[in-house]
């Protein structure tokens, strides 16, 4: 029985075949550190992805608030009048104002 001269030709040895080409190896290291331990990794560019798109929904989301916030400004002020008659009792000089309160 021989006894292996180092502990890494033990483990290249136990190595698939394809593996124990260097070529094949230094390949498939390289793409192992470009997948999952590069900065641009495809991890980070599927979480960059879906970031991308939470802020596109969120940014439809205000635009349509933005809308809804710009029509009820005009319509404010068409109805201001009315809006300060009712909610501040404001009237004229010359007006009376009665209140009636109808009970549920």
């Amino acid at each position: 029985m021989a006894l292996s001269s180092t502990p890494w030709q033990a483990l290249w040895s136990r190595l698939p075949a394809p593996l124990q080409n260097k070529y094949y190896l230094t390949l498939v290291i390289f793409l192992f550190i470009m997948v999952f331990l590069d900065r641009h990794s495809i991890w980070t560019q599927w979480k960059l992805w879906r970031a991308q798109k939470q802020l596109e929904l969120d940014r439809s989301y205000y635009q349509g608030k933005i809308k809804e916030a710009k029509e009820e400004a005009e319509d404010f002020e068409l109805t201001k009048e009315k809006f300060a008659r009712e909610h501040y009792y404001m009237k004229r000089a010359d007006e009376e104002v009665f209140i009636i309160q109808e009970e549920k």
